[in-house]
């Protein structure tokens, strides 16, 4: 350790880089030595056979995957495949792991942890929300509805809906767009309507879209429950009105009761223009996500 924490001080010297980060820099090292030793896993599981490699993929990953909502009914063939194709990533507190507006190259699947995952809908129409995410949560997931598409290709990539940061040092595994396009190529069950209901309930863009959407429905609700109230006072107004009439009534309180019937009505007509203005934005704030098409390839 201090022999590569000497090399990477002289290259920082020498490549002059600023105090801030040098500090990162110095950070990472020290969490990625803390838990792997030194030792470059990746290349070293690479170089392995590829029957010791599975076996040993199978038994750093299967039981970390099955925490995994999204893979804990997978069957032991694809689950397999996806262990042998997950690379261990390590990011330290206050990495930017993906950013909003950037293609998404990963999908990542927490394993220990806390990740702050935010979007503002691309910074124009000051729509903000944010979520933190645990170990058996992922991010990254436009990936997995551009793979099952079959019309995609590797260089037109997702763009990120979200901003991904770490909040603690995080432990994860990373599943490549490549890896991900083969897995969903050759393993047809990965098209389940099972997976897709999985895939839906934990995602966190479709979470902020469908919350979204419960709140315009709320306030239309709302706004027609006020409407139909209005309107029934004003009725009521009107039928009293016609029957004063009838008999006479003193001319206060003819005007009166026109005053008030009047009111009723511009307050009706201002609640209507308020809540058209306001409410019919938030369909437009947050676009409902790309519907992955997970029905069986002919």
């Amino acid at each position: 350790m201090r022999v590569r924490r000497g090399d990477v001080e002289q290259w920082m010297s020498h490549r002059m880089l600023p105090n801030n980060l040098r500090e990162r820099i110095r950070r990472h090292e020290q969490y990625k030595w803390q838990e792997t030793k030194g030792v470059e896993e990746d290349s070293l599981i690479q170089n392995l056979p590829r029957d010791l490699r599975r076996d040993l993929k199978r038994h750093l990953c299967w039981s970390l995957l099955k925490k995994v909502p999204i893979f804990e009914k997978m069957d032991k063939q694809l689950l397999d495949a996806l262990c042998d194709r997950l690379k261990p990533a390590l990011f330290t507190d206050k990495s930017s792991i993906i950013r909003e507006g950037d293609p998404v190259e990963e999908m990542h699947f927490l394993m220990r942890g806390t990740l702050l995952t935010l979007t503002t809908n691309g910074g124009r129409t000051g729509f903000f929300n944010s979520v933190h995410l645990k170990a058996g949560d992922f991010c990254g997931d436009e990936l997995l509805t551009w793979a099952l598409d079959p019309h995609t290709s590797s260089s037109s990539l997702p763009i990120s809906t979200r901003t991904v940061q770490a909040v603690t040092d995080i432990e994860a595994f990373a599943l490549t767009a490549d890896d991900l396009k083969f897995v969903t190529s050759q393993f047809r069950r990965v098209h389940s309507k099972q997976l897709q209901h999985t895939f839906k309930f934990f995602s966190q863009q479709w979470r902020t879209w469908a919350a979204c959407f419960i709140q315009v429905a709320w306030r239309q609700h709302c706004r027609n429950k006020l409407e139909k109230s209005l309107r029934e006072e004003e009725n009521k107004l009107q039928a009293t009105l016609a029957k004063q009439s009838t008999n006479a009534p003193s001319l206060g309180t003819a005007i009166y009761a026109s005053r008030f019937a009047g009111n009723v009505r511009c307050a009706l007509r201002c609640n209507n223009t308020t809540d058209t203005e306001s409410s019919p934005t938030l369909p437009r704030l947050l676009h409902k996500p790309a519907e992955p098409d997970f029905s069986e390839k002919k």
